[in-house]
């Protein structure tokens, strides 16, 4: 197995293709916004400036779910929306908001403007 440094969205979408197009996707739609890098690990897909800002991440490797992927968007304040599934504050000035991705077609222009806020506030 491949230590983190040399891992790829692939390998923690392998056998979930879904999943995979998804990352790929939210992918596309950061490159939109700026600048980012995106690295892997055996848990996550993280898309960083100075911090992360967006994460990917397959459910179903840590509970019994249908997801193929969970975007978390990181932002210096709290959004109330019907959309995530769960909103948690880890420390001051930082809400994680988790999404449910099922369709490439939900990252819209709502999801990609909570994206650019996370991205201008990771910079």
């Amino acid at each position: 197995m491949r230590d983190d440094a040399e891992r790829s969205p692939e390998d923690l979408f392998d056998g979930f293709p879904e999943g995979l197009a998804l990352c790929r996707a939210v992918q596309m739609a950061v490159s939109t916004i700026g600048e980012a890098t995106t690295t892997a690990t055996k848990s996550q897909v993280a898309f960083r400036r100075r911090r992360g800002f967006a994460y990917v991440w397959r459910p179903g490797q840590y509970v019994n779910s249908a997801v193929p992927a969970v975007l978390t968007i990181v932002l210096p304040r709290e959004v109330r929306s019907d959309r995530f599934k769960e909103v948690v504050h880890p420390s001051a000035n930082v809400w994680m908001h988790h999404i449910e991705l099922h369709e490439a077609d939900e990252l819209d222009d709502q999801v990609l403007g909570w994206l650019a806020e996370a991205f201008a506030s990771a910079g």
